[in-house]
């Protein structure tokens, strides 16, 4: 098939070769009167991939494959080999998890979560509509149990199906819109998901591991739990026998949302409590009046969407982890995340030993993780990659 050609400039020929996917405009020549979702074929000297051109983004260019020009069968047979990778998880009762997790696998800008019976469908640039018309049947064919396809966000424009009567942007590709009250299951916990206005389609997925890891730390243990949203740390906390829990959420609404959660599992409401305040003021009292824990959890949301905010987010997330760090007793344990792409592991690493010497606290770390195997990235690229993940015991300086 003959394609529109794009030129890249041969400074970011290495990088493609190493399988990045993206190609900013302001590497490329070519493309001028092209709309969105053409197929192009970008060629970098001698090398040559097909992708997806974009009219308006800063990626101009998104690369799926360097050999023949993509179709129907060919996404079919990426949605499959997605779909095996997540058999370990569905294996360990779970039916909430990332389907297809964009560039990781092999699919940019295209993301879609399961839940339940429910596949939800998020695009993040516009050339990739263009994959909807292939998805939905290559979705059904791997799973015929699924009940119905909806998209979210961008994705949603393309929908073949629209209801004027829900502004939740959550549209009907194939089948049946979920139930307002379903109920997924993760690991074997119970959890409300609200596809329908919950931030992330519902659930923070990434955690899912991670929550398991508090859960084998957290018996008898008294936890904080900030930035809680609908109390996923606190429940497992709560399951692997911690002494008491308080969860902390300025959020409206999230803590009759945890509540329903804890009650959906037959946990103990007395050894949990939900804070609704801003989670650096709350630490800051605690601080001040001495309370302590032993174990405190930060999943903060990003603190910086663009390399121009990193600086501030530096300070913040240093801020935090230093309060933090105030209501431990000694030994305790400090749960620190960050989903900001713009602080790489070694950065969170360095922010967290100037957070323990601003608090007099010498950190050991004793866990470091990062995505579950259902959010693979490629090696080759490091963008993929923002979650951090670390476990720390928070001891006196010698």
């Amino acid at each position: 098939m003959n394609l529109p050609e794009i030129t890249a400039q041969p400074a970011i020929k290495l990088r493609l070769l190493a399988g990045h996917p993206w190609v900013y405009r302001n590497h490329v020549s070519g493309g001028e009167g092209l709309r969105s979702g053409t197929w192009v074929r970008l060629r970098c000297g001698n090398f040559t991939a097909v992708g997806l051109w974009d009219a308006s983004s800063a990626i101009a260019v998104r690369l799926f494959t360097r050999r023949d020009v993509p179709s129907g069968p060919w996404l079919a047979e990426q949605v499959w080999d997605a779909w095996e990778l997540r058999e370990s998880v569905r294996a360990g009762e779970t039916d909430a998890y990332r389907w297809i997790y964009g560039e990781g696998d092999g699919l940019p800008g295209l993301v879609v979560d399961r839940y339940g019976g429910y596949a939800v469908v998020r695009t993040y640039a516009e050339s990739v509509a263009a994959l909807l018309p292939w998805l939905v049947p290559a979705l059904r064919q791997c799973d015929p149990e699924l009940r119905g396809v909806l998209a979210r966000g961008a994705a949603a424009d393309a929908a073949s199906e629209r209801d004027e009567h829900d502004g939740s942007q959550l549209q009907l590709l194939w089948g049946e819109k979920p139930p307002a009250d379903l109920v997924v299951q993760e690991q074997g916990l119970y959890f409300h998901a609200d596809l329908f206005s919950g931030q992330k389609t519902g659930l923070f997925l990434d955690q899912r591991e991670n929550r398991h890891t508090v859960e084998r730390l957290a018996g008898g243990l008294r936890v904080l739990n900030c930035f809680a949203y609908t109390g996923g740390f606190s429940l497992y906390a709560l399951r692997g026998g911690a002494d008491h829990v308080i969860s902390v959420d300025i959020g409206q609404g999230l803590a009759e949302a945890a509540a329903a959660n804890m009650q959906l599992n037959r946990l103990d409401l007395s050894r949990h409590q939900f804070v609704t305040e801003d989670c650096f003021a709350l630490l800051d009292t605690y601080a001040k009046a001495g309370r302590t824990f032993d174990m405190i959890i930060l999943d903060p949301p990003s603190f910086a969407k663009t390399r121009a905010n990193l600086h501030a987010a530096t300070r913040a997330y240093t801020r935090l982890n230093s309060l933090a760090l105030r209501c431990l007793l000694p030994g305790g344990l400090l749960v620190s995340a960050s989903c900001t792409s713009q602080i790489g592991p070694e950065a969170f690493r360095d922010m967290l030993a100037e957070a323990g010497s601003s608090a007099s606290r010498r950190l050991q770390i004793i866990h470091e993780a990062g995505h579950p195997v259902d959010h693979p990235v490629p090696a080759g690229f490091p963008e993929g990659r923002y979650l951090k993940f670390i476990v720390a015991r928070a001891m006196p300086v010698q």
